[in-house]
């Protein structure tokens, strides 16, 4: 947690911070006026659990944004790894751990193609991982068009088990957010991914391996797409080929809005994690209020909208 911290230090990223943490307590007490069940133990507990899939996804998006790219292939990912896992567990129920790794394994073998794609075509990633998001799709739906396949009892505990009431799910959740956080801030290849991400020229000039650096990024970004896939498939109990058709455009929200800029070279996962938990609070307040879904995800597009205006001015003022 203290790597998570220590990102507060960074005087450029702190504006960022304030304002996500005032519209956290904004939203608390409008949430409070709204329903007597907002600030409950039980609602938050569903809150977290339902931060779960956003919050994997968008650390994943982090890793490729922070690069200075982005991942487009994030959303067909999942729905061909959940397809993976129902269908396997179908067929051999009790190799759960065979077809966890094996699902891991998937999707970061996905992402470090889109990087090695990337850096060997010289081609940008958006353009990449679109083209592979359309190549995973297509595959996934010749085998399986509709949602399908089964998953033992045990492995739904993955999805609804908790400890003292706090979902199990949450908690590996900010685990893996620790654990990002400390790789990043500490660790020589993480600090190499801001090093590529601010001035890829600059970091080739002074002997960083750009192109590892660049299909280590995505290969993470896949990994976090399979574990989002892995507690999805526990959930629903089937692979759903277009389980994860919303959550390309899901995951970029919480990166943006916690001030990962998308020239690359700064934000974190810090930042990361107060967007997710905003957005999930927001659309958690606008269900107690009523507030259809379609205007919930007008909502969040007029978040990424004014996130990236306020971001870019503050650039131009600094």
């Amino acid at each position: 947690m203290s790597a998570l911290i220590a990102t507060f230090r960074g005087n450029r990223l702190l504006p960022s911070y304030l304002i996500v943490l005032a519209l956290l307590v904004i939203i608390l007490v409008v949430g409070a006026q709204v329903s007597d069940r907002f600030l409950t133990f039980r609602n938050f507990s569903y809150l977290f659990q339902q931060m779960v899939v956003l919050g994997l996804v968008s650390l994943g998006q982090t890793f490729a944004i922070l690069l200075g790219g982005i991942d487009l292939s994030i959303g067909a990912l999942v729905g061909a790894v959940t397809v993976f896992l129902a269908s396997f567990l179908e067929w051999q129920p009790h190799l759960m751990w065979v077809a966890v790794p094996a699902a891991l394994l998937l999707g970061a073998l996905v992402g470090a193609i889109n990087g090695l794609l990337s850096v060997t075509l010289r081609v940008h990633p958006l353009i990449v991982t679109l083209g592979m998001s359309s190549v995973i799709f297509g595959l996934t739906l010749m085998y399986r068009k509709i949602p399908g396949g089964s998953v033992p009892i045990v492995f739904e505990e993955l999805a609804y088990g908790s400890f003292w009431g706090v979902p199990i799910p949450a908690v590996a959740l900010v685990f893996f957010f620790v654990v990002a956080g400390l790789w990043l801030q500490r660790s020589r290849s993480g600090r190499m991914i801001y090093f590529v991400g601010g001035d890829e020229e600059a970091a080739r000039l002074n002997g960083v391996p750009v192109n590892r650096v660049k299909v280590l990024a995505f290969a993470l970004a896949g990994l976090c797409s399979a574990l989002a896939a892995v507690f999805l498939t526990a959930k629903t109990g089937v692979g759903d080929p277009r389980i994860g058709t919303a959550l390309t455009l899901q995951s970029i929200t919480p990166v943006i809005v916690g001030g990962t800029i998308l020239a690359g070279g700064r934000g974190g996962v810090l930042g990361t994690f107060l967007g997710v938990l905003l957005v999930a609070m927001l659309n958690n307040l606008l269900n107690f209020a009523g507030v259809s879904s379609y205007w919930q995800w007008v909502v969040q597009g007029g978040i990424i909208i004014i996130a990236v205006g306020l971001h870019r001015s503050r650039g131009k003022a600094q």
